[in-house]
């Protein structure tokens, strides 16, 4: 077993040593040790910080992703927090493509104004009163629903 300091693996995973000094800090990662003044970690570090890169990509904070390791240090996800992130990226993607329905429409619009198109007053409307995601639905029925 090849044991890694700081600088590898802040180059094996592209996270800066910064970055890692904070983890260790929070108590998402741990050194075994130092090599002078440089922090020794297990190669299993690498598989850890892959799942932390992964939980940060997909909106959990740090402490929910704390919490995806057992006090031994194995992963241990919560099936049900995991099924609340993918509900909340359904929402969110939701809104994102009826932003981008809306901003297509505006920019194909046959309107000679966008202030005479109803189509994108509707979206203004919905935009004021916060009301910007729909429920899933294909594109023309976004924009219809607008």
């Amino acid at each position: 077993m090849k044991l890694l300091d700081i600088a590898e693996v802040a180059s094996l995973t592209g996270t800066a040593a910064s970055t890692l000094r904070f983890y260790e800090e929070k108590g998402l990662i741990a050194s075994i040790g130092r090599k002078g003044a440089r922090r020794i970690f297990e190669p299993s570090i690498l598989q850890r910080l892959a799942l932390i890169s992964l939980g940060r990509t997909a909106g959990f904070s740090l402490e929910e992703i704390g919490r995806m390791f057992a006090s031994s240090g194995a992963m241990d996800l919560d099936r049900d927090l995991l099924r609340a992130k993918a509900d909340e990226l359904d929402e969110k993607i939701g809104r994102l493509q009826a932003m981008r329905d809306g901003l297509r429409h505006a920019a194909e619009c046959p309107a000679p104004r966008h202030s005479e198109c109803p189509t994108f007053q509707r979206l203004l409307q919905r935009a004021m009163s916060g009301r910007l995601a729909p429920e899933r639905q294909t594109p023309a029925a976004r924009l219809r629903s607008l």
